[in-house]
């Protein structure tokens, strides 16, 4: 046999393993369930360190001079991307807008609040071209500032500063968005394929919004929000007034704030489309190394200043598109508009007739005028009669105009900050808003001891005490910051009738914790907490293990004034794989939904997989099912789900839709009946290596006390005051 190994012309490198070329796991095996979206939480790719602590960095952040940089930086024009008339106001809005557009109600993802727009695929959708260059004009201010101010707080506040500067009275601005350092890959985008491939595959039926897929609020992919040329990119202003009205809603804005806004946003700055769009390169993500991570550059002609090529659109809306003004609304009503196309080849409307004079100038040359447009957006505002009741009462009244604008671009940019007790500096509006789900400052003064005494006599179940503290923290989301104990709102519509938290069984709970409450002072929310740990602390003692509970008093109950029950519904659960519970069969499994909801409560897949085997022993299934109960020994918080899971002596058959039974091998008897939930910690290699882990004999105490930490975790996770 001939040993020798060839070397001449062989790649030092196994091809594939960094990159696309070889297949990864999950295109071997697209059906196996891929873990990546817990993996969002790994903190070993933030160059600062485990003990950079941001919140405290960006409280040492000169504002002033910040503010004063980026003000200077508005007219410092570049060679390299020259500003339109001198003036970056509209680049640096519209780089805000997008990033701050992004977000969605749905499942609180998206918006500025990471700085993800630094990231595939948001730095390479067709609706953000040309972002990458504003973010460039910004490195000389972020570099200079460094560690005290995230790229997230400087998106935001560029155009901010930028509507300050053309002269509008902003409502204020919060510091304290944090970076992340790598893509958020794992976040549904949409189904599709193909940028901007037709909306039909989103929507139930495209001439009904409302039928637009969960959790979307894009019309296509690779959108912010609307087609500016119309649905599917075919005029008709009504149409696209629908597609506004649904898809506004799910970026949390209503009928006004959409007017505002859409008038706002285009009351600065203009469309560039002047030149061929099929001359562009690549994206960011796709261009090569010497772009130095540029994309769309023009390889014919100048490809700046009249001549950029972005959406494909062309023109201004205004006739001084760098001042706030009332222009939006003066040239949208004082002048017929009709369909014609751009240089590039985009649909949009130009005016029938216009006075010279209104015409705004050229971006170069002030000695000439040019046609402004309007989007199929604008003209929305026009023909759908509620828009337009909206837009000639701003067109009528500019500090109305002006106020609502300022108000919606601050909701807009600070959406996904959570509650105001995360904003951090000198601009922060002392007006409490309710978007901002308010919660006043509970009591720490009492005595905690005494509330546990009381829960202890109360003759609840530890069932019920850690079911009712699970309901009233599950509601969490990291991605926005809103839901969680705090505020107690499990007590408050609508949340009180929601199938997933039991209506019957809460009230009951309830009524036996409130008079608690009353009688010791602290606040309901600290209550049902303390009645959950209660509940933990008699299970590991079951087990044979004695826990300290750590708590720390000072939660509030918001009042039903404070609380926007409508907002508050796409918070609703519609499964929670914790409790082993599904509303109803969906298309994505029930254990990518798991997945799913364990991310945005900010847990790692170990927690998961910890919070899973203790809480079904616990017995805290919804509506009090067996399924994944592995145990005879139910509410004592033991591995025995680990252990039968991981036991041979069973074999596990499938008797329904998402239904199992685990059986005796020798006898055949029916044992245990599981979901897919609970056999995915034994059927997916990497859950299986955790779930292994705890069913070894010398890890009883380990999973007691990982428990504990998971659970301590959920239950102070929208504790900020505790960050």
């Amino acid at each position: 046999m001939d040993t020798k190994i060839p070397t001449t012309g062989k790649c030092p490198v196994m091809h594939g393993g960094n990159t696309a070329l070889g297949k990864s796991v999950m295109e071997w095996w697209p059906n196996a369930l891929n873990l990546d979206i817990l993996h969002q939480h790994d903190t070993k790719t933030n160059p600062l360190g485990k003990d950079f602590n941001y919140r405290e960095e960006v409280r040492k952040l000169d504002v002033e001079a910040l503010k004063a940089d980026l003000r200077a930086l508005m007219t410092d024009s570049q060679e390299w991307w020259p500003a339109d008339w001198g003036s970056y106001v509209g680049m640096m809005a519209r780089v805000s807008w997008h990033a701050a557009g992004s977000y969605r109600v749905t499942d609180g993802r998206g918006g500025t609040g990471t700085g993800n727009q630094r990231f595939a695929p948001l730095n390479s959708w067709p609706d953000n071209v040309n972002t990458d260059k504003g973010r460039r004009l910004l490195w000389p201010i972020k570099k200079k500032y460094g560690n005290k101010l995230s790229w997230a707080d400087l998106i935001a506040l560029a155009g901010t500063v930028a509507y300050e500067v053309a002269g509008l009275k902003t409502f204020g601005f919060a510091f304290g968005r944090e970076d992340i350092w790598h893509p958020e890959k794992d976040t549904y985008w949409g189904a599709e394929k193909e940028w901007l491939a037709p909306s039909d595959g989103r929507y139930g039926d495209v001439a009904k919004p409302d039928t637009l897929e969960n959790p979307l609020a894009a019309v296509q992919m690779g959108l912010i929000y609307v087609n500016p040329e119309g649905v599917n990119g075919k005029s008709d202003p009504m149409a696209t007034a629908a597609q506004m009205r649904e898809t506004f809603a799910r970026m949390g804005m209503d009928d006004e704030e959409t007017v505002a806004l859409t008038a706002g946003g285009h009351t600065v700055g203009k469309c560039h489309g002047n030149g061929n769009p099929r001359d562009l390169s690549p994206e960011p993500e796709a261009a090569g190394p010497e772009l130095q991570g540029l994309g769309w550059m023009n390889t014919k002609g100048r490809g700046i200043g009249r001549d950029t090529v972005v959406s494909g659109l062309e023109g201004a809306w205004t006739s001084e598109p760098t001042k706030w003004d009332n222009g939006f609304f003066e040239m949208l009503f004082k002048h017929e508009w009709t369909l014609a196309h751009s240089p590039a080849g985009a649909s949009q409307w130009v005016p029938i007739t216009i006075a010279e004079e209104d015409k705004p100038v050229d971006v170069e040359d002030p000695s000439i005028r040019v046609l402004p447009m309007m989007t199929d957006a604008d003209m929305a505002l026009k023909v759908d009669p509620i828009y337009r009741e909206i837009s000639l009462r701003f067109r009528n009244d500019f500090n109305a105009f002006s106020e609502a604008f300022a108000r919606g671009w601050f909701k807009l940019t600070h959406r996904d900050m959570g509650p105001k007790s995360r904003y951090i500096g000198p601009d922060v509006p002392a007006e409490d808003l309710i978007w901002q789900d308010p919660i006043p400052a509970g009591r720490k003064d009492y005595d905690v001891a005494a509330v546990e005494a009381m829960v202890a006599a109360s003759g609840l179940s530890v069932s019920d005490l850690v079911t009712t503290a699970w309901d009233s923290a599950r509601t969490y989301r990291g991605s926005d910051h809103r839901g969680g104990a705090n505020g107690a709102r499990i007590r408050l519509a609508p949340q009180k009738d929601w199938e997933g938290n039991e209506p019957e069984r809460l009230a009951r709970v309830l009524a036996v914790l409130e008079p608690i409450a009353a009688a010791t002072g602290a606040s309901l929310a600290d209550v049902i907490v303390l009645a959950g740990n209660y509940g933990v602390k008699q299970a590991a003692k079951a087990a044979g293990f004695d826990v300290n509970m750590p708590f720390a008093p000072g939660r509030g109950d918001a009042a039903a004034e404070q609380t926007d029950a409508d907002s508050f519904a796409p918070l609703e659960p519609l499964a929670d794989g914790f409790r082993n519970w599904l509303k109803k069969d969906y298309v994505v499994s029930p254990e990518e939904l798991l997945l799913d909801r364990a991310q945005l409560m900010g847990l790692t897949a170990p927690e998961m997989t910890a919070l899973i085997g203790g809480l079904r022993v616990i017995g805290t299934n919804h509506a009090g099912t067996a399924h994944g109960v592995f145990t005879d020994r139910v509410g004592a918080l033991t591995t025995d789900f680990f252990v039968t899971l991981t036991d041979m002596a069973y074999s596990w058959v499938p008797t329904g839709s998402n239904l199992y039974e685990i059986r005796d091998r020798k006898t055949g008897a029916a044992r245990y009946t599981a979901t897919r939930v609970d056999l995915v910690f034994g059927s997916n290699s990497i859950l299986r290596a955790y779930a292994e882990v705890y069913a070894q004999d010398d890890n009883r105490e380990k999973f007691v006390n990982d428990f504990v930490s998971a659970w301590t975790k959920v239950m102070n996770a929208d504790r900020f005051d505790l960050a």
